[in-house]
């Protein structure tokens, strides 16, 4: 067995920067945050050649969308990140923080609801670089579904969004088709035509927004909009996600959620502990009632400044 020359300390000092050990070496696998999973040719390529000039050429792909590569020797680490900062790329995506964005491919696929590239891009400026310093209880996962085939599990990280077109009926303009377009087109079956007039269980409905064109009157119209779940949590220990009462459609306000999230987290979650633990902790309806409120956002600096979590709680 390889006698191991790097110390703990740092080892710690690099994961902190992105870069873990591989097991058994004194090498390690450079993650790069790609924002959103989305990356140019040109990134492509430098990757590539980061991979083969400094590592051992081999590229791998997280779960979270970001890039590592592998085999990086300890002395060689600032020459990688100077060398793949040539094209705009980082490491990083590591500790008790809010971690990479992950996002489906809602932007260019036929059933997304929303621009999910555009909107993970934004939660990745404001909320991974804009709280990069930020301490938390444990990491924060955040994700964003362009719609609800919840192919990214919104449901299933701290933090979820999912695209949405709520469906809305103009009854004066139902002619009451015997064979109704939208009631065949609703893959749910919310629809149905009852009594001459179209009715939709919302209670069954997921706001796919399937049905709307498919009206031969056009009787059909949707609102998109942002339907946010809080507290889900993937791995030893998992936890299904709760959807807050309202679906936003503003676009802001459903940001500011998400920063009043994270600060609800870092001021009332204990360390070590995840926001679904602190969710189960405090009470779901009390944590809406402030994620609904301005209370945490007119705060922020207060809770910023707080001395909290200084030894973090993510082990990996």
């Amino acid at each position: 067995m390889a006698t191991l020359t790097v110390s703990a300390a740092d080892e710690k000092r690099v994961k902190a920067m992105g870069f873990l050990s591989n097991k058994g070496t004194d090498n390690f696998s450079g993650r790069i945050i790609t924002v959103n999973g989305k990356i140019t040719a040109a990134q492509q390529r430098c990757i590539a050649e980061a991979a083969e000039k400094f590592g051992n050429g081999i590229v791998t792909f997280t779960t979270r969308l970001t890039i590592e590569v592998q085999g990086i020797p300890y002395d060689k680490i600032e020459d990688f990140q100077a060398y793949i900062a040539k094209e705009g790329l980082v490491t990083g995506g590591t500790g008790s923080m809010v971690r990479p964005v992950v996002a489906c491919k809602g932007t260019t696929c036929q059933y997304g609801l929303l621009d999910s590239f555009e909107v993970s891009e934004e939660i990745h400026h404001r909320f991974y670089e804009g709280y990069r310093g930020v301490k938390l209880p444990h990491k924060f996962k955040i994700a964003v579904g362009g719609c609800p085939n919840n192919c990214v599990k919104p449901d299933l990280n701290d933090l979820g969004i999912i695209g949405q077109r709520i469906p809305k009926l103009d009854e004066d303009e139902c002619n009451g088709c015997k064979k109704c377009g939208v009631e065949k087109a609703c893959p749910m079956g919310a629809a149905k035509m009852e009594d001459g007039l179209l009715e939709i269980d919302r209670d069954v409905c997921n706001n796919c927004g399937r049905c709307i064109d498919h009206c031969h009157f056009d009787a059909m119209e949707g609102t998109y909009g942002y339907k946010i779940y809080i507290g889900g949590r993937w791995g030893k220990k998992i936890a299904q996600g709760r959807a807050l009462g309202k679906i936003f459609t503003d676009k802001e306000e459903a940001l500011n959620v998400i920063e009043k999230a994270i600060l609800l987290f870092r001021e009332q979650g204990k360390t070590g502990e995840r926001f679904a633990k602190t969710i189960e902790r405090l009470g779901f309806e009390n944590v809406e009632a402030q994620l609904m409120a301005n209370d945490l956002l007119e705060r922020k600096q207060q809770i910023l400044d707080a001395e909290l979590h200084m030894t973090g709680g993510a082990t990996c």
